[in-house]
Parts: C-alpha cells; structure tokens; sequence
C-alpha cells in the first residue's frame, strides 16, 4: 500500500523553475536522507510506504523546486532542504498541509462517467 507519492521537481530547465542547480540538488538529497530516516520506506508500515521521484518537470514553472504530495494534489513552491522536513513531519506524518508555502492544489479524481460531451 502506499500511503504518499512526493514528486519533486528540482531541475534547472527552465530559470523560474529551479534557478539555482545546487538549491534543487540539495533538496532531493535532503528528501530521500529523511524518508529513510523516517522509515518511511518500510513495507511493514502500518500507514503505508512513501514513494519518492525526481520529476524533470511538473509543468510548474514558477518558484521552484517544486513539491508535488499524491494523493492530495499539494503543490509546495521554494521548497529548500530547510522546509522539506518540516512539510515530511506536518504534512505527510501529521496530515497537516503548511498553507504559507501551498502554490496550488490539484484534483487527481477521475471524472464521472458520462460527463464528457459528445462530439
């Protein structure tokens, strides 16, 4: 079971996504330490494992690195190795989002059937 999957988007593509290289490296090197401190990689966790990815691009240009939380469609901005364990321990473990650095939140549900209009 997995309980959340953490997409980071660290790459400098673009300068408004991750201007700063070393910035974006850091925070994915801070964000796998943690989750294996955490034991958030175990198996046997009650709550379920947390999947983490090095996304090349979220199609979030703006005010990176960029924190993608699934399932709950959170999208965290400037996220640096100094935020990354806080939002870890509020946000994932907690189940508190940490509003001040919330860029947007998406909706990953799928539509209802029959809502799409026919041609």
């Amino acid at each position: 079971m997995i309980s959340h999957h953490l997409l980071l988007c660290a790459t400098p593509s673009k300068a408004l996504c991750c201007p700063d290289p070393a910035v974006g490296a850091a925070s994915w090197d801070t964000l796998k330490r943690l989750v294996r401190e955490l034991g958030l990689e175990d198996p046997q966790r009650a709550e379920g494992i947390v999947l983490r990815t090095k996304a090349d691009c979220l199609r979030i240009c703006a005010e990176g690195p960029i924190l993608l939380i699934w399932p709950e469609g959170t999208v965290y901005g400037g996220v640096t190795p100094e935020r990354i364990e806080r939002i870890l321990r509020e946000h994932v473990l907690g189940g508190t989002p940490i509003e001040a650095w919330i860029l947007n939140r998406m909706s990953f549900s799928a539509p209802a059937a029959g809502s799409a209009s026919a041609p």
